[in-house]
């Protein structure tokens, strides 16, 4: 028994976490006020991505932009045509399939906490502040926007420092990492006290009666990734993209699954990447980057339950609006937070393009916030997985180009 147990922890760190699945789920359904002490396994888990995922993404981000020579391509145009590409189309067959299959709700209270932006202006406002907030602060308060925006100042500026100076800041870059691949060795670990929490917490009684929506919103999801995104990526390296969507899926989509958390997964994204052998000076600026704009997920949410919406109360719907739903369906996801139900609080700007009151739409969106905990882990598993998968597609792509490209088999 010990010696399995030595080579399962030397073994394949996805096989270690599906074991890790499996025990939280016994645990949960066998014995769950005794297991009651695994929870703070997953809190821990979480909580030291979360800690350490800003410190990356800045001393990532720096070093690559201080060490990167003129010349050497990114395909950053590329990736975040994907990004946006993929965003867009995803709110697109959202629309679709709400039309196809309309879903009505029962409307309770809304959540009385919560406060949705006003308005695309105040979407974009905020975004653009978070630009030029302190940079201490955006580490503290993981403002993904403002951290990427200081590390590429910050990198743009130490480009002509000596090479003492980028040496100690790739040394710093270095060390972050490894620390980020220790957390990472915790993963099962995490997984087993957060799917154990989820299962005692919420149950799975209390989402029976939104069956049906949730059935659309994961159909959505699901077809997204298993249809529209590989077909997005073949256009792009014209070879066989299921084993690359496939790796993605489930070495990213599983922790994000849990996590709940874009952000908290970016260490993970980074990790992948670099297992992909992807360029550093890439992706150490596009996942983070994916962690903020690239919402496929969450576009398929707003759009779905803004349909919703519209169905309950019988108002008609014509394909021009339909369509400006699945830009304006794009264009919230891009400015939705990167933490667990960062989407749903934009359900209201996405109703007022109905004359929905903003007191109906408070609640829809508490109508989310029950079926988060199916709902929410879906979006972030397609959010962060595609990251990766994007970033991984423009290289490919590149690579194509310049006939380098190799089987993708002997990649993923």
């Amino acid at each position: 028994m010990q010696s399995q147990l030595i080579k399962l922890s030397q073994g394949s760190l996805v096989k270690q976490i599906i074991v890790g699945l499996i025990i939280g789920i016994i645990l949960a359904v066998t014995i769950p006020e005794a297991a009651k002490p695994v929870v703070i396994l997953g809190s821990l888990f979480v909580g030291a991505l979360k800690a350490i995922a800003p410190v990356l993404v800045l001393f990532l981000v720096m070093s690559a932009i201080a060490q990167h020579k003129r010349g050497n391509k990114t395909n950053m145009k590329t990736i975040i045509v994907l990004y946006l590409l993929g965003t867009f189309l995803a709110g697109l067959i959202a629309v679709i399939v709400s039309f196809i299959f309309p879903v009505s709700l029962q409307l309770a209270a809304g959540p009385e906490d919560v406060t949705a932006p006003g308005g695309v202006v105040e979407v974009l406002k905020t975004l653009l502040l978070n630009i030029v907030d302190n940079p201490v602060n955006a580490v503290i308060n993981a403002n993904y926007i403002g951290v990427l925006a200081w590390a590429i100042l910050l990198g743009v500026a130490l480009k002509n420092a000596a090479d003492t100076t980028k040496t100690m800041i790739a040394n710093f870059s270095d060390a972050v990492s490894k620390f980020v691949a220790w957390v990472i060795r915790f993963a099962p670990l995490g997984i087993m006290g957060l799917v154990f929490e989820s299962i005692t917490t919420n149950g799975l009684e209390s989402l029976l009666s939104y069956g049906k929506l949730l059935a659309v919103l994961i159909g959505c999801m699901i077809f997204v990734a298993l249809v529209v995104n590989p077909i997005i990526v073949f256009t792009a390296i014209r070879q066989n993209p299921y084993p690359l969507v496939f790796k993605c899926l489930k070495e990213s989509g599983i922790t994000a699954f849990f996590t709940r958390s874009s952000a908290s997964n970016i260490p993970v994204n980074m990790r992948l990447c670099e297992n992909l052998g992807l360029s550093k000076d890439a992706y150490s600026v596009s996942i983070p980057l994916g962690a903020t704009i690239n919402m496929a997920g969450a576009a398929v949410t707003i759009s779905v339950l803004t349909l919703a919406a519209v169905h309950t109360l019988g108002i008609q719907v014509d394909i021009p609006t339909a369509l400006i739903l699945s830009v304006l369906a794009a264009v919230c996801a891009c400015g939705a937070s990167g933490v667990a139900g960062g989407s749903l609080l934009l359900i209201p700007l996405a109703c007022s393009l109905f004359g929905i009151p903003d007191d109906v739409a408070m609640k829809v969106v508490g109508v989310g916030f029950i079926i988060g905990v199916l709902q929410d882990s879906f979006e972030t598993a397609l959010n962060s997985s595609t990251d990766v998968l994007f970033t991984a597609a423009a290289e490919f792509k590149e690579r194509r180009k310049q006939g380098k490209n190799r089987d993708i088999k002997n990649v993923a």
